[in-house]
C-alpha cells in the first residue's frame, strides 16, 4: 500500500490487540462496582479509545475531550489549548482518561489539573504508549499499553500531519534523513 512507504512496523496489530484485552481485564477489576467514566482525548486516541472499552466488562459512560498541542508539526509546542469540553459533569464519579502517548507529559499535566478542578470521585490515565526518554512533566500512568524509543510513530490512531491514523498498527514514520 502507497499510505504505508515510509513506515517501519513497531507495534503489530495482534500485539496490540493482546495488550488491549489485558489492560481490559486489568479496569474492569479495578473499576468493578464503581460509576466510571471514560474520557477519550481527540483525535488520536479514538481507535485505543473504542477498542478499550469494549473490552472492559462493565456498564461505563463515555465522554470525549479535544486538546491541541502539535497542530500539524511532529513535535509538541508545549502549549495545550482546550479545544472541545465535556459533555457531562465528572463531579463525584471514577474517570479515566484514555490517551494515545504520552511524550513530553504536558498534555497530559495539563488535563489531570483541568479534571480535577471538576471534583471526579478518582482520576487515573491509560495510555496506549509513553516515550520516557522525551518527558519534561512527572506524569503518572496508571494503566499502560507500551514503553517505545523517542520514534515519530503513526498508526492506529496517531497521526502526521492528520494522515496515516488509519493504520492497523503502530509504525515509525520514516523522514528523509532516516530512509536515505
Amino acid at each position: 500500500m502507497d499510505l504505508e512507504k515510509n513506515i517501519q512496523p513497531l507495534l503489530s496489530t495482534k500485539q496490540i490487540e493482546e495488550k488491549i484485552k489485558q489492560m481490559g481485564e486489568a479496569l474492569t477489576q479495578a473499576y468493578q462496582g464503581k460509576e466510571l467514566v471514560c474520557v477519550c482525548i481527540l483525535k488520536g486516541s479514538i481507535v485505543f479509545f473504542s477498542d478499550l472499552i469494549r473490552s472492559i466488562d462493565l456498564p461505563l459512560t463515555i465522554d470525549f475531550l479535544r486538546v491541541s498541542s502539535y497542530g500539524h508539526a511532529t513535535v509538541s509546542s508545549g502549549e495545550v489549548r482546550l479545544v472541545q469540553d465535556l459533555s457531562q459533569s465528572i463531579e463525584g464519579k471514577h474517570v479515566l482518561i484514555v490517551e494515545d502517548i504520552v511524550d513530553t507529559g504536558h498534555t497530559i499535566s495539563f488535563l489531570q489539573s483541568y479534571l480535577k478542578a471538576k471534583h471526579p470521585k478518582s482520576l487515573a490515565l491509560a495510555s496506549l504508549l509513553f516515550k520516557p526518554s522525551r518527558t519534561e512533566c512527572e506524569v503518572h500512568i496508571d494503566h499502560l499499553g507500551f514503553t517505545i524509543d523517542n520514534h515519530f510513530v503513526v498508526g492506529y490512531g496517531l497521526d502526521a500531519a492528520e494522515k496515516y491514523r488509519n493504520l492497523p498498527y503502530v509504525g515509525i514514520l520514516q523522514t528523509n534523513e532516516e530512509s536515505s
